[in-house]
């Protein structure tokens, strides 16, 4: 993965916030996923306009006492196996909301 990666939420999924958590369904297979604190925080950043380790370096260490470089590997691990269920896109350039939607990588 780049270090310049930056991540949208795929248009191909619903998401909502239920009891507290993050619920997200693909809509290409009807998985379920639940995102654990951490992941939220990723998700909910995740505009295709902001780096990740951006995201990582304001939400996650920000929010929690991690190492940066190590919450960067494990946040670069999370998008990448999220984006193969097609819960998010990634690419080395910005995205606009419109390539966001459309899935360019």
């Amino acid at each position: 993965m780049s270090r310049r990666c930056y991540v949208a939420r795929s248009a191909d999924v619903a998401a909502r916030v239920v009891g507290g958590e993050m619920m997200i369904i693909s809509i290409r297979d009807s998985t379920l996923f639940v995102l654990n604190r951490t992941a939220a925080l990723l998700w909910e950043a995740a505009d295709g306009a902001t780096r990740l380790d951006e995201i990582v370096e304001q939400r996650i260490c920000g929010a929690y006492d991690v190492e940066p470089a190590s919450a960067l590997r494990d946040a670069q691990e999370l998008v990448e196996q999220l984006a193969g269920h097609g819960l998010f896109v990634l690419s080395d350039e910005p995205m606009s909301a419109d390539a966001a939607r459309e899935g360019h990588r």
